[in-house]
């Protein structure tokens, strides 16, 4: 089957073989753009577009709350986070308010950045040389 779009099929190839700890960052990187683009909806007085970019952030932090592993202690810690940020952004979508979304995607760039220090981390372990994510 060939996909008319060659930028479609390489996100999906780059979906298909992403490690898990890539799909995270991936996830992080997505909701990061969904608040970016509630924040533009907000500044065009959008609401439909708004509200579209700011339910996708949601799930993307609800999809992260439902996936972690609740054995490992430091989930522990990153629940109540997510569950903050997830309550914010239904804040921020009702009220229509940058200022809750700046705090949001603050929260979300440090996951992002920690997330890919780990990921840097590890290939560093498992293949002696520092990659890049």
């Amino acid at each position: 089957m060939v996909t008319a779009n060659p930028y479609q099929a390489y996100q999906k190839n780059s979906v298909d073989t992403a490690s898990p700890g890539e799909l995270t960052l991936m996830l992080y990187n997505g909701c990061l753009k969904f608040i970016r683009q509630g924040q533009e909806a907000i500044k065009n007085e959008d609401l439909e577009n708004k509200n579209t970019a700011l339910q996708k952030a949601q799930r993307i932090i609800q999809e992260l709350m439902t996936t972690m592993d609740m054995k490992v202690p430091i989930s522990q810690e990153i629940m109540p986070l997510y569950d903050y940020i997830n309550r914010r952004l239904i804040e921020a979508n009702m009220q229509s308010d940058q200022e809750i979304l700046n705090e949001v995607a603050e929260l979300v760039t440090e996951f992002r950045d920690t997330w890919r220090q780990v990921i840097q981390i590890t290939r560093k372990q498992q293949h002696g040389q520092g990659g890049q994510a």
